[in-house]
């Protein structure tokens, strides 16, 4: 148990990669320390009161009563009042401040993210680009991330990044991404949303703007029609099935937004929402029994034969 408290998936509160989780970070580790002094003190008080009682035997009733007295006001009111309330206004004037949204024209882009059972969709304002499952901004930037929900209520956290905002229906929240370094920061719904709430995870992938530049380029374009082979046959398959009544590749006529973009679904890093990588094998398993690796997912199992699913997964493989 103490080894698997130890494990670093990229999920860490107390690994700051931006301002304002080291804020965050910071007032954790004086919170921390202000409570270890209270608990050791009171430790210190109870140890101290049993060995006067073992060495001078019970006391006379009231003859301790004005030291009773000053110790509750001192320990009992006013120390725990000054430190909460020196908290409260560190946690509140600074530190919430310094991770609230952010203030307009403040930010060099904006990103909307839409929570949904149980992935995200992710738009680039100005765009064509649609991602799921991973949030790109460039490092050294300013972005605003606009948060919203297309069923139930979701939480956006990536705690190496900022504090959590919630997605809640009819409504729309708004903080702030900013990466100090180029690196893959993981994500997580942190509002319980149903079966597969465990496995609603994201990346935030932070790149050099020349380089996330470049992927955005990439991601504006169309979906590639295929050379030949299995994935030629792949795309007829998926345009005549239900597939293309789910999802949407830009490029073709499947236009459909009920389940992830899939224009280019082959240069993510994993499929349903990190429940899987994003590999050959992985992604023939995902479309042949999607509720065997993610059970509740609104993705249905097709009846088709196990070459139509390998011409599908091979014309997926091709949309990078």
């Amino acid at each position: 148990m103490l080894a698997s408290g130890c494990a670093d998936n990229g999920q860490n509160a107390l690994h700051a990669r931006s301002p304002q989780s080291h804020d965050i970070e910071v007032l954790w580790w004086w919170m921390l320390a202000v409570a270890s002094l209270v608990f050791l003190g009171a430790c210190a008080m109870l140890a101290l009161g049993w060995l006067r009682r073992r060495r001078e035997g019970l006391p006379v009733a009231g003859a301790d009563e004005d030291v009773n007295q000053r110790l509750v006001i001192a320990f009992g009111i006013a120390i725990p009042l000054v430190i909460l309330v020196t908290l409260f206004f560190v946690a509140n004037v600074a530190v919430i401040r310094a991770t609230a949204s952010p203030k307009a024209g403040s930010t060099r882009m904006t990103i909307h993210v839409a929570g949904h059972d149980w992935w995200w969709e992710v738009r680039y304002a100005g765009h064509a680009a649609v991602t799921a499952d991973e949030i790109h901004i460039p490092t050294r930037t300013r972005v605003k991330i606009v948060g919203t929900t297309d069923d139930v209520i979701h939480s956006l956290w990536v705690p190496e990044l900022n504090r959590k905002i919630d997605l809640i229906p009819g409504r729309v929240n708004t903080t702030l991404f900013y990466a100090d370094h180029a690196g893959v920061y993981r994500g997580q719904c942190a509002e319980f949303c149903g079966l597969q709430h465990a496995h609603m995870s994201l990346y935030v992938v932070a790149d050099e703007p020349a380089r996330f530049a470049a992927w955005l380029r990439d991601q504006d374009a169309p979906a590639p029609a295929p050379a030949a082979g299995d994935a030629t046959r792949g795309r007829r398959l998926f345009l005549s099935t239900t597939c293309s009544g789910c999802h949407a590749i830009r490029g073709t006529n499947a236009r459909a937004d009920v389940g992830p973009d899939l224009t280019h679904v082959s240069s993510r890093m994993s499929l349903a929402a990190l429940t899987t990588r994003n590999s050959p094998a992985d992604l023939l398993r995902w479309i042949s029994d999607p509720q065997h690796v993610k059970p509740g997912a609104k993705m249905p199992a097709l009846e088709l034969s196990a070459a139509d699913f390998r011409a599908i997964a091979a014309y997926l493989r091709s949309l990078r």
